[in-house]
């Protein structure tokens, strides 16, 4: 295929996206099971050119931008807050799932070596951060439980990659020191953090001497693909350093971005990460023709790949639910000691957890990066592509059901996020009425900006009525903006007037229209917020 004929099946691609995407919504799908599906359609029309996906290369194109976004818009304060929660999912779960899957594997196969056996079950161990965020991205769970899987989805990745490294590296030598494999995973893992905070707080370095936002967007990408390149150059983990690089950028994106920048950056982010998600998504499906060609060949397919694959799965799935439960049984038990210090387990919010690990990108990639004469190789090519199928396709789809019939969903938090949100206008309110008083007042008493203060007052006024009875101005907010919406449509239509009369310049146009649209992104999201209040 010439390059051209690449770029116009990159943009076929893209219809595809665009159509699949649209699906979803009208039949309430996730859009990766969408995704998948309809790449996994194209590969098997007997038209569709085969793709051939190189491992190293996907990690690094799509990897560090969708870490990167993840880390970002990620809530730091319940991120620290769980962050013992989270080892505990992201190292423990990964790792036991590990040895469950590869002592599955080896009682199942036991010609295949323990080493390849463990190395399989580091391929499909750690659930997806792409396919967790487009699971979670339309489900109302509580904080805790959406920051736990969304942190565990971050970090996992790393030890899923190191486990799967030590595993490669066993069965092809037959050697394995685990005490050395422990310190290497250490020097590693704190390695990546370290490289991660440094092209951090280095980036925001430039980014504050930047005065342009379409250069600090540019910067945020690439230091997205230097700190996963330049720590895997060092042998440490690049998903660490990205994830580190991120949080630290999302943390002091407040006060060292500017409001044009954080707006374009928001804009830029959530379509690159549209993209790049659905086109993984898609390769992931188009994927499965080169993997039926290596399976096509197996002899007696039933017994040595069809029964394997469904134990390996199996032992994945349940694996994870006995990590849960255990860890549930062990916080029930030092939560009789130290009450105070312990929450109470729940075996509905442990079921959705143990659900809810979806497999992906990263599956995908380690197993396709498996050398040629590698034991096992395509059980490990079958097991990864069943993986993300069954859970992507299985669990993303039946997720929000199960939530529903377990009832749990994060009505109470909501509740007090909008009490803190009532809070917050208010203060902000006061302090800015504080400072309209201290501009206004002149030497001799009178005041500079009499109008100005008038309406901060008022402002600070309505904003302590609607605290305290929410529900009764609720309607009138929404008629507020929703009058708000009419008249900046109406002064649209009527700078458009002029511009086609000829009466105004373009560059008035372009600039008038640009602060209605501030204007009016402004009332929407206040009016869909209240919306939200009422359902």
């Amino acid at each position: 295929m010439s390059d051209t004929a690449r770029y116009e099946y990159f943009l076929f691609l893209l219809t595809v996206i665009l159509i699949l995407e649209l699906l979803s919504r009208k039949l309430k799908l996730p859009p990766a099971a969408a995704f998948i599906l309809g790449g996994t359609g194209l590969a098997l029309s007997p038209w569709s050119p085969e793709v051939t996906i190189d491992p190293e290369l996907v990690m690094v194109v799509f990897l560090p931008p969708l870490l990167m976004s993840s880390a970002w818009f990620t809530a730091w304060r319940e991120f620290r807050k769980n962050l013992s929660g989270i080892l505990l999912l992201a190292v423990g779960t990964t790792t036991f799932t590990t040895a469950a899957v590869g002592v599955a594997a080896h009682l199942v196969v036991p010609a295949l070596p323990w080493a390849a056996c463990f190395t399989l079950g580091a391929i499909v161990s750690p659930p997806d951060a792409v396919a967790a965020e487009a699971a979670l991205e339309r489900l109302s769970l509580p904080g805790r439980v959406t920051s736990l899987l969304q942190g565990e989805s971050l970090l996992n990745d790393a030890t899923g990659l190191v486990l799967f490294r030590f595993g490669v590296v066993a069965a092809l030598t037959g050697i394995f020191r685990p005490l050395q494999a422990l310190t290497t995973f250490c020097v590693v893992s704190v390695g990546g953090v370290l490289i991660g905070l440094v092209a951090g707080f280095l980036g925001l370095f430039v980014i504050r001497r930047l005065r342009d936002s379409d250069m600090v967007i540019i910067t945020t990408v690439l230091l997205a693909e230097v700190s996963y390149i330049g720590a895997d150059h060092l042998h440490v983990s690049g998903v660490l350093a990205t994830v580190a690089t991120g949080l630290v950028l999302g943390w002091h994106q407040h006060r060292d971005f500017d409001a044009e920048t954080r707006l374009q950056s928001h804009a830029f982010w959530k379509v690159l990460v549209f993209l790049l998600e659905s086109v993984l998504f898609i390769l992931i499906g188009l994927s499965l023709r080169g993997v039926l060609g290596r399976l096509r060949g197996t002899p007696d397919i039933l017994h040595h790949l069809v029964y394997p694959v469904g134990i390996v799965l199996v032992a994945m799935v349940l694996s994870r639910f006995v990590w849960l439960f255990a860890s549930d049984g062990i916080v029930g038990l030092l939560r009789r000691r130290w009450p105070e210090r312990f929450a109470r387990p729940s075996v509905a919010i442990s079921t959705i957890m143990g659900w809810a690990a979806m497999r992906g990108v990263v599956t995908l990639t380690a197993a396709l990066s498996l050398p040629e004469g590698f034991p096992g190789r395509d059980l490990a090519l079958a097991c990864a592509f069943v993986s993300i199928l069954v859970t992507v396709l299985v669990h993303g789809t039946t997720l929000a059901p199960l939530i529903g019939l377990l009832r749990i969903n994060g009505a109470s938090e909501l509740r007090v996020i909008q009490s803190d949100e009532n809070r917050a206008w208010i203060a902000v309110a006061e302090a800015q009425l504080r400072a309209i008083e201290e501009a206004s007042r002149l030497p001799d008493g009178s005041e500079r900006h009499p109008r100005l203060l008038e309406q901060y007052r008022y402002r600070l006024h309505v904003t302590r009525q609607y605290a305290e009875d929410t529900a009764t101005h609720r309607p009138e907010e929404i008629a507020h903006y929703e009058a708000v919406l009419k008249a900046i449509g109406a002064g649209r239509e009527e700078i458009l007037r002029l511009h086609h009369a000829g009466q105004i310049h373009d560059r008035v146009l372009r600039e008038m229209e640009q602060a209605m649209d501030m204007q009016e992104i402004e009332a929407a999201g206040h009016l869909g917020a209240s919306e939200e209040k009422i359902v």
